[in-house]
């Protein structure tokens, strides 16, 4: 995921990636999330970013956000929400890029057949007098 939005986005200096690899616990995850807060805070607040609800960097997120003040965890994101955070924050404040991200996030899962098929249908042309 990193390469895909340094690929988008650039060098991103505030934004962190981490690997919750199998042979680190959770208490090294909560850590790594940690360290990463105090590195980007620059007291605008911390969002961090995971893959799924429920899951155990989305849980150990949830835990600095109950312990640190201006953090905002969202869960289930997808590339075009990584890689628009880093265009949508200058200028934006915590909460107003997390409602931009969820916005992007719900618009960017869509159904390609139907896509497809309606822009594959005949457009239909309405005759006005007649012409």
């Amino acid at each position: 995921m990193a390469s895909a939005v340094h690929a988008i986005a650039g060098d991103q200096p505030q934004m962190r990636f981490i690997d919750f690899v199998e042979s680190m616990s959770t208490d090294d995850l909560e850590e790594a999330l940690r360290q990463a807060a105090d590195e980007v805070d620059d007291g605008e607040g911390v969002l961090f970013l995971t893959d799924l609800p429920g899951g155990s960097p989305c849980n150990r997120a949830l835990n600095v956000l109950m312990r640190r003040e201006g953090v905002e965890v969202l869960a289930g994101v997808n590339l075009p929400m990584i890689a628009n955070a880093a265009f949508e924050r200058d200028g934006a404040t915590l909460a107003e890029l997390v409602a931009v991200l969820q916005e992007i996030g719900a618009s960017s899962v869509q159904n390609m057949r139907q896509t497809l098929e309606a822009a594959m249908a005949p457009a239909e042309c309405e005759a006005s007098d007649g012409l």
